[in-house]
């Protein structure tokens, strides 16, 4: 398989070639939906053709489990988001380009490439669902999100990204939904776009950083916008962007391989000792990952909280192992003893099923990786798609 076959980051680079040679009909067509602007080659009629096909597809993908699977972690850039990057990024030294491997974003937040134009293209990603066995996805986006404009621009970018993925839900509304994100170093704006974005057709969250920019999630400059997300009743998605690590985890894609699971520990225990989840008893917020190295370092934490002076003055009302009940998780572990050892520390009710579509760290068959473990029916069907739709509430 190439690199311009599957997702991943790379240091390489390739020759640049037009568009036109890279981008089939197909891709055009989603891309129009994406934009909003159903036209020429792809009518209204087409339009209501796409959502025929959706519904039909919707109903052939219901899992012999007798539950219709919610991937809840999947990523998707719509076209409009990248040529804004590529028409006004380079003042923030930020591109996107399109080459014969793939299509590349650099920005100063992160590179990330090359990318299979399928992450693109709606019609391509719903044969991927179909052979998978998923019903619905949640779309997010992944690196290099929007914080590393200024504050017009992020907020441009945040706009572009979150009408891209609406439009994507209205082009094909039973099969995708999505996540929003927002100017998070600017919380006035971030709260207008929350107010706006709420609103959009399929929205059915927010997506953010583990940290954004190297601030942890329990800095007051957020405390603003989370309290806005708790009152409108929103589930927050969390996705390592800037891990931990340095020097030490660049070789051997350390940095995700290690660094990634690491963050998600990192943004659960600022959100726990931080006193995030006290303050605001009601925000949702689902670890990717399995939860990264939280689960299975909870004991040692616990431990901490009960002797280090660093934590005590805290005055926590439970220990954090208790907090662990206030995350949900996704499926993407990569282990079978693993995702044992996750059911039967937070139980199934709070498991969510994830690919990380279509990034080469993530599931091809997440419906697969799932039916290898031993599971009653009604904790099959939750973790599937019933713990999902109750969240995004479908």
């Amino acid at each position: 398989m190439s690199a311009g076959e599957k997702c991943g980051w790379t240091d390489g680079s390739a020759g640049d070639v037009s568009r036109r040679q890279i981008l089939h009909a197909g891709l055009a067509a989603a891309a129009a939906v994406a934009a909003g602007k159903p036209s020429g080659l792809f009518a209204e009629n087409e339009v209501a053709q796409n959502r025929a096909e959706s519904k039909s597809r919707n109903k052939q993908a219901l899992n012999p489990a007798g539950v219709r699977p919610i991937d809840t972690h999947a990523h998707y850039y719509p076209q409009t988001f990248l040529d804004l990057i590529a028409a006004e990024g380079k003042r923030f030294k930020a591109d996107y380009r399109m080459t014969g491997e793939g299509f590349y974003v650099n920005t100063p937040a992160g590179n990330v490439g090359p990318l299979p134009t399928k992450i693109i293209d709606l019609k391509r990603r719903l044969a991927d669902m179909d052979g998978q066995g998923v019903s619905i996805q949640a779309l997010s986006l992944s690196t290099p999100m929007v914080n590393w404009a200024d504050a017009d621009f992020s907020l441009k970018l945040a706009r572009a990204w979150n009408d891209g993925a609406s439009e994507a839900h209205k082009a094909y509304p039973t099969r995708l939904v999505a996540l929003m994100i927002l100017p998070m170093l600017y919380p006035d704006r971030a709260i207008d776009e929350l107010n706006r974005a709420a609103k959009l057709p399929g929205m059915r969250g927010v997506y953010m950083g583990t940290n954004v920019d190297n601030r942890d999630l329990d800095d007051p400059l957020f405390e603003p916008i989370l309290a806005k997300i708790e009152a409108l009743n929103l589930p927050v998605f969390l996705h390592p962007l800037q891990t931990v690590g340095g020097e030490r985890t660049k070789p051997w894609y350390l940095s995700n391989l290690l660094g990634n699971p690491f963050d998600t520990a990192l943004a659960a225990c600022h959100l726990i000792f931080g006193g995030v989840l006290d303050r605001h008893p009601k925000l949702q917020i689902c670890l990717p990952h399995g939860g990264g190295a939280l689960p299975m370092l909870i004991g040692r934490v616990d431990h901490g909280a009960e002797v280090r002076t660093e934590i005590k003055p805290l005055h926590l009302p439970q220990p954090p192992s208790a907090y662990m009940h206030r995350f949900t998780y996704d499926t993407i572990v990569h282990s079978k003893p693993v995702m044992e050892f996750l059911i039967q520390e937070v139980g199934a009710e709070r498991i969510m099923l994830g690919s990380d579509y279509c990034f080469d760290m993530g599931y091809d068959r997440p419906v697969q990786f799932l039916e290898q473990i031993n599971l009653t029916s009604a904790k099959r069907k939750m973790i599937l798609g019933g713990n999902a739709a109750r969240v995004l509430k479908l």
